[in-house]
This record gives structure tokens, sequence and C-alpha cells, in this order.
């Protein structure tokens, strides 16, 4: 089996699953904020996520991640206004000093009014803290 083969298989250098992040930045038209928690799965190249807190009621995402650790993600949630919200987005990690990971991200809505946006999500080592 050639590695590029085995890496695919077994993933990416940066392992998601099991983390849990926080927003520390966001455009104002995005949604999400200092308030909201997501927690992140990894099988491999797919990477998930479940999301809530601040005006986010519940929302999931879903990501193919590269052989650097980049994210190519879709995502859904529904707001405090019970409206459901779309988008996509494109996700590049950053390990940081402390070991952490921080997510540069530039995503667009797919409802709406279909604006752009970046936001920076960071990893926090318990959930909610």
């Amino acid at each position: 089996m050639a590695i590029w083969e085995e890496e695919c298989l077994l993933g990416t250098p940066i392992h998601y699953d099991g983390k849990w992040f926080r927003t520390v930045r966001n455009t104002p038209n995005g949604e999400v904020s200092g308030e909201t928690v997501f927690r992140y799965h990894q099988q491999g190249r797919l990477v998930w996520a479940e999301y809530e807190g601040g005006g986010i009621l519940k929302g999931h995402l879903v990501a193919v991640a590269d052989p650097e650790g980049n994210l190519d993600m879709r995502y859904h949630h529904v707001n405090d206004r019970h409206e459901l919200m779309t988008g996509i987005f494109r996700s590049r990690p950053e390990i940081l000093e402390d070991g952490r990971i921080r997510l540069h991200e530039e995503w667009e809505w797919t409802c709406k009014d279909r604006s752009k946006g970046t936001s920076i999500v960071e990893e926090i080592r318990e959930e909610g803290t």
C-alpha cells in the first residue's frame, strides 16, 4: 500500500476526535459566539461535530480533512429565532504553543443573503471551559 493510501485511511496529522472548541472571533454577520461550544469527532479523514450555545439551539457540521488537516465543511443549525441556517466553510488549523488547536475559518451562508465571513475557534481543554 502506498504511503498516500495509508494516510487516507488513517486520517490527518491533526486529530480532532474528542476535542471541544469555542468561538473566539466572528464577523458580525455570523451567528456563533463565545457561548457556542463545538464537540468534534473523527474517523480517518471524516470529521463531524455537534454545536450549541449562545444563539444556537442545535447545530451539526460534517467535513473532509485533507492531508494537512484543513477541513472542507458543511454546516446547519437552528438559531434562537427557530430559523434553519445552512452554510459552507474551509477551516485551516494552527497548533498553538500550548498544543491546543486554533481553527481559522472562511465561511459563507447558503441560505438567506449568502454573505461571507471569517471566524476563529480554539480548542478548550474540557467541556464548557
